[in-house]
Formats: structure tokens, C-alpha cells, sequence
């Protein structure tokens, strides 16, 4: 299989568009007589002018000879797939895999361990789709392509390699990945690889969970991630992964939880790299679940529900409606969402009133509260001065970073009045 090799004058890639650490890992692996190549997102998204959120690197050398290279700074993960995690400065991680072999194009079985090390040719042909199975060379600025998928970068089209029906049974999570290219990149799907997806749809309740998760959260991080859900809706994947949204948009509720989505994704664009923490991200796909559970118990009631009665709806709501459909969340995850969102009817109670409750800023969790507040104003406006009134409240306590005994004090003689 001999591949399309596009050089400099055919490219915009170039050594001073890649992560200096990034370079430093390639530059040691060729230096010691490793094959070294940037592969996968990373080179992809450079092709298209966008900066690359990872830069990815496959080699030649083994996991065990990775950990020997670079020593303390290399951690060794995972058993299905086993990656080499070079660690920088700042929590940075270069991902490095080793060249993967096999015959994964002559069954359609649930791959549960690759560890089989082969060529980059044998590599390449075991990626998903077709703009992702590129390699560039660092040491003459060249693209390696074995099936087509420069031109596809810049055709706007996902094509899986090899049998999409295949490729999907072995990995059910490409199929979420094809929605997530697309709701980033806007290009069409090839049709064979289109309708394997809708013949497919079942298969993805055998995929891992932590996969599964890890997919969903990145693309709320993505900015894309209003887009991305109603894909998910429009393709039956919804319904299976999270029946209560799906349910829920059903019930001509989709404005609500999709102004949420579209929020938060401007959020994210914003904030130029200070995107929402995922609990405040999860606490987007489901408070407007909650708010309308509770909302439609307040109507049925003379008086507004209490603080307590609001964290039994809460607890009822995570831990016997969306644990049992959809278990995939940590638990640390969930007990954090709990506290977001019982915090929201603290700050902003039913009754309309400002709370004066300031004890809870002394949750560490408080300050994702207050995030998740501040996205509820990009919803509705109506909340607005209560943000503001804690917010102020949370700036003066906090000097510095550290927070004010005398003012803390202060505001526990006001909660006492």
C-alpha cells in the first residue's frame, strides 16, 4: 500500500504551527532510531487553520522503550490500548501510541484489547475516518496519506476506512465521533458510511462507558455542543444514551435544553481557554429537567417548596432518574452536580426574594455554583441581579484569593438577623 506524499509546497503545515513539546517528543524518538510521526486531530486541524486542541504522536518505539526514553516524565496507561503520557510543564500531556497491527478489517467483533504492534501502514488502516489517518513528518514538513483523506479535509466529506458497518461494530463509539466531526467541521457524511450509522444505532450500548462519557464531555467543552446534541437527537443516539433528555426534548421542551447547550457554548468561546468545568457542563444538559419537575410541583402547591423539599426533588431527580438510564457519570461528578444545582433555588429561591443565606460560599464547590449561575443569565435575564449580588459578594470575601475572616464573620452576623 503505497501512500500520497504531500510535501511542503502543497501544505501550510509547518514546525512553528506545532506544540514545541510536541516537537521535543519527535525530535527525541527520531533521535533515538525511532520512526516518529504527528498523527490523527492534531494534524488535521492544522490543515484547516484551526489550532489543535492535542497533539497526538505515533512511533515506532515500544510503550516500554517510550518509559525507558523519557524516564520520570512518562507515565504508561491503560490495558485495552496501551499509551505512553509524556507530562510537561502546566499539566500539559503529549499522548504517544505505538504503531498498532492487526486484522481488524475482517470482523465485525468488539475490539476489547489491541496491543499488537505493527507498521505505520498497518497502523493508519485500523483509524476510524479517513481525515483522521494522516501522519506528518517533522523532519521535511511533509503529509503521509494511505486513504485519501487530505482530499477529504478539503472536499468537507467523512468517510470511514475500510467497512463502515464493520468499523462501527467493532468500536460503537465512532459513531458518536462521526456526529461530533461533524457538528465541528459541518462536513457530509459519505452515504455508505451514513447509512451504516443508521443500521448501527444499537450497537453502542456495548461500548464502554468511560469512553462513551469522555466523547459527550468533550464535545460540551467544544463550543459545538448545541449542534452536536441535535444530531444525537436527529439520529436516534439520544434516546438510548440519555433517555430523559430525549424524552424531554420530545415534549416540545427542546428551546429550553438547547438554549442551554448554545450558552454555554458561547461561554466556552469566550472565555479563550477558561471553558466551564464539567460539572457545571452536566449541570447545563439537566437543569432544565429539574427546574421543570419543580416548577410543575410549585403550580400543584399554595406555598413555594422549601430548600429541603427542593434537595429531596434533587436527589430523587439524579440518583432514581438519571443514575438507573444512564449510569455512566462518577459519582464525584454527580455529588458536585447535586450541589450546583440545589445551590441554584439558594440564590435565586422561588419566592423571588434575594437569598440571605451566605453560608454556602464556604462550599468549595460554591464558586461552580456561582459559574453555572452566571450561564443561567446568558438564558434568562431575569436571574441576572441575583448573579450579581453574589457575585459581589464572593469578590469581597475573597482578597486576594483568600477569604476575609473579619468580612466572613460579618456576613454570619447578617445570616443571624
Amino acid at each position: 500500500m503505497q501512500p500520497k506524499i504531500y510535501t511542503a509546497d502543497d501544505h501550510n503545515v509547518r514546525h512553528n504551527l506545532v506544540d514545541s513539546d510536541a516537537l521535543y517528543v519527535l525530535e527525541e524518538l527520531e533521535g533515538a532510531g525511532f520512526k516518529a510521526y504527528l498523527v490523527g486531530g492534531g494534524v488535521r486541524d492544522l490543515l484547516c487553520n484551526r489550532k489543535p486542541k492535542d497533539f497526538d504522536i505515533s512511533t515506532s518505539a515500544t510503550p516500554e522503550q517510550i518509559k525507558h526514553l523519557f524516564k520520570r516524565k512518562c507515565l504508561l496507561i491503560g490495558r485495552r490500548f496501551r499509551l505512553a503520557h509524556i507530562r510537561f510543564r502546566n499539566q500539559k500531556i503529549i499522548e504517544v501510541a505505538t504503531f498498532r497491527a492487526g486484522d481488524n478489517h475482517k470482523t465485525d467483533e468488539l475490539i476489547v484489547r489491541d496491543n499488537i504492534w505493527g507498521t505505520p501502514e498497518e497502523d493508519v488502516i485500523r483509524r476510524d475516518f479517513t481525515i483522521n489517518a494522516l501522519f506528518y513528518s517533522h523532519l521535511d514538513d511533509s503529509i503521509i496519506d494511505y486513504f485519501g483523506g487530505y482530499k477529504d479535509i478539503y472536499k468537507g466529506i467523512l468517510r470511514s476506512i475500510g467497512d463502515p458497518e464493520k468499523r462501527f461494530k467493532q468500536d460503537p463509539v465512532r459513531m458518536i465521533r462521526l456526529l461530533k466531526f461533524k457538528a465541528r467541521f459541518g462536513y457530509d457524511v459519505e452515504p455508505k458510511t451514513l447509512h451504516a450509522l443508521d443500521s448501527c444505532l444499537g450497537e453502542i450500548t456495548k461500548s464502554s462507558p468511560v469512553r462513551v462519557l469522555e466523547e459527550m464531555l468533550r464535545m460540551q467543552e467544544s463550543g459545538c455542543s448545541e449542534t452536536f446534541f441535535r444530531l444525537m437527537k436527529d439520529k436516534g443516539l439520544l434516546s438510548i444514551l440519555f433517555p430523559a433528555i430525549d424524552t424531554f426534548i420530545g415534549e416540545v421542551n427542546e428551546a429550553i435544553i438547547y438554549d442551554f447547550l448554545r450558552s454555554m457554548d458561547m461561554f466556552n468561546k469566550k472565555t479563550h481557554g477558561n471553558m466551564l468545568e464539567r460539572p457545571v457542563l452536566v449541570s447545563g444538559l439537566f437543569f432544565s429537567i429539574l427546574a421543570s419537575r419543580i416548577a410543575g410541583i410549585t403550580n400543584q402547591g399554595e406555598k413555594p417548596l422549601r430548600i429541603g423539599e427542593i434537595i429531596d426533588i434533587v436527589d430523587e431527580f439524579i440518583f432514581d432518574s438519571i443514575v438507573p438510564s444512564f449510569p455512566l457519570f462518577p459519582r464525584r461528578i454527580l455529588h458536585t452536580v447535586h450541589f450546583i444545582l440545589t445551590s441554584q433555588y439558594r440564590m435565586t429561591p422561588l419566592s423571588g426574594e434575594h437569598s440571605r443565606n451566605y453560608r454556602i460560599m464556604n462550599q468549595v464547590d460554591f464558586p461552580l455554583a456561582l459559574r453555572f449561575l452566571k450561564v443561567r443569565t446568558m438564558v434568562d435575564s431575569s436571574v441576572n441581579s441575583h448573579y450579581v449580588t453574589w457575585s459581589d459578594y464572593w469578590n469581597t470575601i475573597r482578597p486576594a484569593g483568600r477569604r476575609s475572616t473579619r468580612l466572613r464573620q460579618s456576613l454570619q452576623l447578617r445570616n443571624n438577623k
